[in-house]
């Protein structure tokens, strides 16, 4: 059994750990920059905001019918399929000459949220007929976060110094992302084989369309109080968004082969998860240009902010990122001594506490690194817990969709977080010590971001006290590592469940 342990960690997961570092650099690289391009782009610092809107919105609609084409044709080949358009997207992004191409390239960036369910999926499956599969999971699980949080720290540092050693060539600066795409994709093709796992079955175009329709109209309402305040218009495309929801869920519990299984939202078990995915994407994924944008901001002239340059910006950042690697790698750990379901609750209340502190303790480096640092290490155990809950959850077949749904839900989270923060920030006329207006976003508009940021996650933590106590555990049988083990199909049997200590 240790043989087979470290075959499986030392091998494919070696390979996919290049991976996850790829998709890490990439979600840490440009942060620092945001500030660079929006001057590049001619565009305020609350329209940065829109850059992840655009992306997460396209996130949203791929992620749950990728996973699904990879329980049915195979994991990787759709990771090699989202590795070359994130390619393609990550050179536009270095090149595009205006605004609108550069949301369209970077949107289409996007597709790298498909590489960490597809791993998960991949690890599982090859684990699945292992005594301690269920350990072997989370052991692969937080092997390749930690990857990926020591990918964004280093591209956070080398995104914020090569942004000045290049200084006036922004577009070299922004192709180094592209080079490690495509070493990544050349792992993957070479070095991860295919676990040969395959659900059968057709793809749900009309729920895939039905549910694109319903996001755009949700997204597009909000995008329009952005442009044009609260219109009739707004209210009415969100209204059409829920009702199209609605009728999404309606089709597929009519469709043979779903995309999404709306079943799995009524287990006890992962119906907490999936929702805790979507608190979670408010901070993890929307709270990061807020946080880029108030470090760069000039105090001197508006009377807040850190006055950082990106170099310095990519410290605090940095220091973000490795503590969402510390929490990362505590938590298979962890997991041993407190069960999965108390890291997970435990993991949401320090976000909580991270962001609410925030509000009184923003005036210094040291006070927003502090604050950060504890919202990171829960943020980073969440990235971890979350997807490798929901595969030990899920029936065997379906791992590839659950664990979607954890990239899925915390998409849309972060997405409407996005188009909320854009607004927040942009509320109300920022003047500087001049009399001049100024482009910075609103001191009240962050405040409003870190509020909703730790309220969201206390939402969260409420939510987690309704999983059950025995979830996310398998039956002792077999075990080896001192950890529960599942079945030989990777599911887990609930009745073998032993008591929570």
């Amino acid at each position: 059994m240790r043989t087979s342990r470290a075959t499986l960690v030392g091998g494919v997961v070696g390979a996919l750990v290049v991976v996850e570092f790829t998709s890490g650099v990439l979600q840490g690289y440009y942060t620092p920059l945001f500030t660079d391009v929006a001057r590049h782009l001619g565009i305020q610092d609350a329209d940065i905001n829109w850059f992840e809107a655009a992306q997460l919105l396209l996130s949203a609609i791929v992620v749950p019918f990728m996973a699904r084409l990879g329980d049915m044709f195979g994991h990787r080949k759709i990771l090699i399929f989202s590795l070359v358009v994130t390619l393609v997207a990550s050179i536009g992004v270095a090149f595009a000459p205006t605004f609108p191409i550069f949301i369209a390239a970077w949107a289409l960036q996007g597709f790298y949220v498909v590489w960490l369910p597809m791993n998960i999926s991949i690890i599982f499956l090859r684990a699945r007929d292992r005594p301690n599969s269920a350990a072997l999971t989370r052991k692969g699980a937080g092997l390749i976060v930690v990857a990926l949080q020591a990918g964004a720290i280093i591209g956070a540092l080398a995104g914020g110094q090569l942004g000045t050693i290049f200084e006036g060539r922004l577009w070299l600066t922004l192709s180094v992302p592209a080079v490690l795409v495509a070493v990544a994709l050349l792992v993957v093709v070479f070095k991860v084989p295919d676990p040969g796992v395959r659900a059968g079955g057709k793809v749900d175009s009309r729920g895939t369309v039905v549910l694109s329709l319903a996001l755009l109209a949700i997204t597009g309402g909000l995008s329009l109080v952005r442009l044009h305040g609260v219109t009739a218009w707004v209210f009415a495309m969100v209204l059409l968004g829920i009702v199209l929801l609605w009728v999404f869920v309606r089709v597929e519990q009519r469709s043979t082969d779903p995309l999404i299984d709306i079943a799995m939202f009524k287990r006890p078990e992962l119906w907490p998860v999936f929702l805790t995915s979507a608190l979670f994407g408010v901070s993890v994924l929307g709270a990061q240009g807020p946080l880029s944008t108030f470090a760069r901001t000039d105090p001197s002239e508006v009377g807040y902010g850190l006055g950082a340059n990106s170099a310095t910006a990519s410290y605090l950042i940095g220091g973000y990122v490795m503590s969402l690697l510390v929490g990362a790698g505590l938590f298979a750990q962890v997991s041993r001594s407190l069960t999965p379901r108390k890291v997970l609750i435990g993991a949401s209340a320090l976000v909580a506490i991270g962001y609410f502190a925030l509000i009184p303790f923003h005036d210094s480096f040291g006070q927003v690194l502090g604050c950060m640092i504890v919202a990171g290490v829960g943020s980073g155990a969440l990235v971890a817990a979350l997807p490798a809950a929901a595969a030990a959850a899920a029936p065997p077949h379906q791992t590839g969709v659950a664990t979607g749904l954890t990239n899925t839900t915390k998409v849309i989270g972060g997405s409407f977080a996005s188009s909320a923060f854009a607004l927040a920030l942009a509320g109300g006329a920022v003047v500087t010590t001049s009399g001049a207006e100024s482009t910075a976003g609103s001191l009240s508009g962050y405040i409003a971001v870190w509020a909703i940021c730790g309220g969201t996650a206390v939402v969260a933590t409420l939510f987690l006290f309704a999983v059950p106590k025995v979830a996310f555990m398998a039956p002792p049988i077999g075990d080896v590592d001192g950890l529960p083990a599942a079945d030989a199909g990777g599911a887990v049997a609930p009745d073998a469940h032993p008591r929570e200590s």
